[in-house]
């Protein structure tokens, strides 16, 4: 991530960059001191507005794409603009409502949630909705069920405390009934239910080690068949909605940042890594362009945050789209958003 100018702004400063900022943000186009001059609260010239632009072009929060041209903001000047000048706009009520109806029409099925949000992400934003649910291996245990196939096979169904259903197919190396896997489920749950599944497979692994654990069959069958089923080497699940709106923007009319966009969405254990950047503390993180490898190869900017109990595993949802976004709706947006999947979330878990 850049190193951001540390020099303090004068209040006359800081109103001229807010000004470049949002006229960029709603035109789009480079922005010239004749045109902040129209501005008539700054009260000086187009001359001592274009020095102080000048000015801050040379602190890093401004940049000049042609000398003839205004100036547009850079990362830094985006940062600075967002952290200390933006006035951020409440959710709207009605926004709010179709949030809340729509997540509580999903059922209490996880994967139906994280759908959902993901659209409701790009259907309120206009922009590309993104998610990530939780890392298998960290997620929390709430129970588990073998449930009995053909021979040996044995489908293994593990229940997170955030509602999150994962199914892995194992084989038992003998045939078991369906009351003695019934047997092994209750143990499980019982015994681990609220710890991680990566803790879990740790102790069943040293467990197997250990000679007690050839005393009792039944333990035995259980630990071989928990290591297996409860593996944390699951992947995270990513979701993407609304591709074709960032595709039909005026910002992506450059064939080859298009083709290097839909490389970035083949590509998805890149963006599973850019949205697991966000995981750290609660509120929204904005990713602008050198702040990572994905956003600053596609001249992109990343607004998420985390969803789920801080003491639980977490996925992290977010809105993927141009740097020249709306950002004083966007970022409240993703953080209600958040804040409302994750509550359904536990409500979904504990009916």
């Amino acid at each position: 991530m850049p190193v951001r100018p540390k020099v303090e702004l004068s209040a006359r400063d800081r109103e001229i960059l807010k000004d470049v900022v949002h006229t960029f943000l709603v035109s789009g186009v480079p922005v010239s001191s004749r045109l902040v001059a129209r501005h008539t609260q700054h009260g000086i010239s187009a001359a001592t507005i274009r020095n102080v632009m000048a000015d801050l072009e040379d602190l890093g929060y401004l940049d000049q794409p042609h000398t003839s041209a205004g100036r547009v903001p850079t990362g830094s000047g985006l940062h600075f603009y967002i952290e200390s000048l933006m006035e951020a706009r409440d959710v709207p009520d009605e926004e709010r409502r179709r949030i809340e109806g729509e997540l509580a029409s999903s059922g209490s099925d996880a994967g139906h949630l994280v759908g959902t949000a993901t659209q409701l992400l790009s259907s309120l934003s206009g922009q590309i909705g993104i998610l990530v649910t939780p890392v298998f291996g960290d997620t929390v245990l709430q129970a588990v069920d073998f449930v009995p196939l053909s021979g040996r096979r044995v489908l293994c169904v593990v229940v997170s405390t955030t509602g999150f259903v994962e199914n892995k197919l194992i084989e038992a190396d003998e045939e078991l009934s369906r009351e003695e896997l019934v047997r092994i489920s209750n143990y499980l749950t019982e015994s681990f239910r609220g710890q991680t599944l990566r803790s879990i497979r740790e102790q069943l692994l040293t467990r197997m080690s250990e000679e007690r654990a050839q005393v009792d069959a039944l333990l035995a069958r259980a630990i071989r068949l928990a290591s297996r089923g409860l593996d944390p080497r699951g992947e995270p699940e990513l979701v993407i909605e609304g591709t074709s709106s960032l595709l039909a923007r005026a910002e992506l009319g450059d064939i080859e940042k298009v083709r290097r966009l839909l490389d970035a969405f083949a590509d998805r254990q890149r963006l599973v890594q850019l949205l697991g950047q966000c995981l750290a503390g609660n509120g929204v993180r904005v990713l602008i362009g050198d702040d990572s490898e994905v956003t600053s190869d596609l001249g992109l900017t990343l607004v998420a945050r985390p969803f789920g109990a801080e003491d639980s595993a977490r996925g992290t949802l977010g809105i993927l789209g141009p740097a020249r976004m709306p950002y004083d709706r966007i970022i409240p947006l993703v953080d209600y958003l958040g804040e409302s999947l994750g509550r359904a979330l536990e409500e979904s878990a504990n009916r």
